[in-house]
């Protein structure tokens, strides 16, 4: 009787598991409701991203403000980060408390972690396309973006496994931004494409010194030619240009190959002289731009407030300040005649509730974060490009790009320039592929720069032992090989490049699996204690 009474407690429990595994995706498929009910009050949670700029916030709060007004029974509360790494983890820590904001700025390598056995984030697929409160939706209570008013190669960043899971919210791409007198000083000519070659060789030439150990080209005992400020960009995107491997779609990790190591020992032979530097190793590159101690400082264009010797914002104190004339390019190629950069900034998502009220207005409010209004006014505060075509091509912007150099605030031309410069290249730039383990690669792809010129200055010896060594530290540390490799519908075991017996099971099927387990586990108890009560009986 106990034995039976096991077996259909096993089989009850097994009944609620796949029950809620089956409501957590009905309730991420999301059905739009007829209408948005505006009788009843809506609160949703805003988890927002700023570098402590206060005119940001400020342009947030006008957003959610303008926004209630349009809809009075919704109120927004926002809360601020100044780390998206933060966000990431804070998201990862309450989904298991089902305590996730409504609307996140997020990245969508962190969405695709989200999304591991959780449906957690809404699919914009359908929300986009309907007609009454989708993009350009006859209900919309503000003149928001069509779909065909996005920027297309913006956009298609968000699709994660053939799904829209973001919209992008602003993008910046990375910029050189590099003292031209001390280029021209050196005895060259600043080209309007530059080439890895010419940076590597101007910065070695750069580090002349005099009999007293200053620099010739600034008199000064302190210069670091070439700063590069995320290195997990430089690897990604020197391997986009060479067309080398660095990851598939379905999460194959790709980076260890020949051509890896032929870059990591060109950066391994300039850190050495010390013509190279990462911020990890030496902070900010912009600091030592500005105090005359840098040739090429390379960073994202929506730092760009923070170059030259006139900019707006400076971590140096202004007696450090070296003027200087200061040009910005796109980073380095390889092949001028093909350029390839890559495309950034924070993109956003909806995340799942039971109340569909509350969904829809969280996706109003998304909808609303693409307007003229809030596009134009946070892409003014640094150098960002509004991802939508309707802002950048509207009146108001335009107005703004042409008083480039008017002003050294919302006006500073460097920051103006670092925009255009991204505007002009949209079709040029690029995206890593996105799936559960994609963040965790890019951290390795940067940390094999750092620990290769980490090295060269500890003046270590790097051999095949050596980068046999670092890539296997790279692969534990990163967990690299625990990636599981997902396969599209239609391709075989053998197209994706592993075995069956590495292919996942979808989370149904991995739970009814453990279920018939667990049910066979409990017969085989039930079996064991019948038999051991009648052997007791028999002695």
């Amino acid at each position: 009787m106990r034995k039976k009474a096991a077996l259909v407690c096993a089989l009850l429990m097994c009944l609620t598991v796949l029950t809620a595994c089956h409501h957590q995706v009905d309730r991420a498929s999301f059905t739009i409701p007829e209408s948005f009910d505006e009788s009843t009050p809506v609160e949703i949670v805003f988890w927002a991203k700023n570098d402590t700029n206060q005119t940001q916030t400020d342009i947030y709060k006008q957003a959610m403000a303008d926004f209630e007004a349009l809809y009075p029974n919704v109120k927004v509360t926002m809360r601020l980060y100044t780390d998206y790494n933060q966000i990431y983890r804070d998201v990862l820590t309450n989904i298991s408390t089902d305590t996730t904001p409504n609307v996140c700025i997020t990245y969508p390598d962190h969405i695709a972690t989200y999304l591991t056995g959780n449906n957690v984030v809404v699919p914009l697929d359908d929300l986009m396309e309907d007609p009454l409160y989708g993009l350009g939706g006859s209900e919309l209570r503000f003149d928001g973006p069509s779909r065909e008013e996005i920027v297309p190669e913006f956009l298609a960043e968000g699709i994660i496994g053939g799904q829209q899971y973001a919209l992008p919210y602003m993008r910046s791409t990375e910029a050189v931004y590099l003292n031209q007198d001390f280029v021209e000083a050196l005895g060259y000519e600043v080209p309007e494409i530059l080439t890895w070659d010419f940076v590597w060789e101007v910065s070695e030439k750069a580090m002349a010194k005099d009999e007293e150990g200053n620099f010739l080209l600034n008199g000064q005992k302190t210069l670091i030619p070439f700063i590069y400020k995320s290195t997990d960009n430089m690897m990604i995107s020197m391997l986009r240009q060479l067309d080398a491997g660095y990851s598939t779609e379905a999460g194959e990790v790709l980076i260890f190959n020949d051509t890896t190591t032929a870059l990591l020992e060109e950066v391994y032979a300039h850190a050495r002289s010390r013509a190279f530097s990462t911020f990890g190793i030496s902070s900010y590159p912009g600091n030592f731009l500005n105090a005359g101690q840098c040739v090429f400082a390379i960073d994202s264009t929506a730092g760009a407030t923070w170059m030259g010797s006139d900019a707006p914002l400076l971590d140096i104190h202004k007696e450090q300040v070296v003027p200087f004339t200061t040009a910005v390019r796109m980073i380095p190629q390889f092949d001028p005649e093909n350029p390839k950069m890559i495309s950034q900034g924070p993109s956003v998502c909806i995340f799942s509730k039971d109340d569909t009220q509350q969904v829809l207005a969280s996706w109003l409010f998304v909808q609303y974060l693409l307007t003229n209004e809030v596009q134009i006014a946070y892409s003014g505060t640094e150098g960002y490009l509004p991802v939508t075509l309707k802002a950048q091509e509207s009146q108001e912007y335009r107005d703004y790009l042409a008083r480039k150099g008017e002003d050294n605030r919302e006006h500073y031309a460097v920051k103006i320039e670092a925009s255009e410069l991204l505007m002009r290249n949209m079709s040029n730039t690029f995206t890593t592929p996105v799936f559960n383990g994609s963040a965790d690669l890019r951290q390795a792809a940067g940390q094999l720069i750092e620990e290769s010129a980490k090295a060269a200055r500890r003046k270590k010896e790097m051999n095949r032992e050596f980068i046999e060594t670092l890539y296997s530290d790279m692969t534990s540390l990163y967990h690299l090989d625990q990636i599981q490799v997902t396969r599209e519908e239609g391709e075989t075991a053998e197209d994706a490049g592993r075995t069956e017996s590495d292919t996942p099971l979808p989370t149904e099927s991995r739970v009814l699996l453990g279920a018939i387990a667990a049910i066979w586990i409990v017969i085989g108890i039930g079996r064991l204690t019948a038999a051991a009560r009648k052997s007791r009986e028999k002695n």
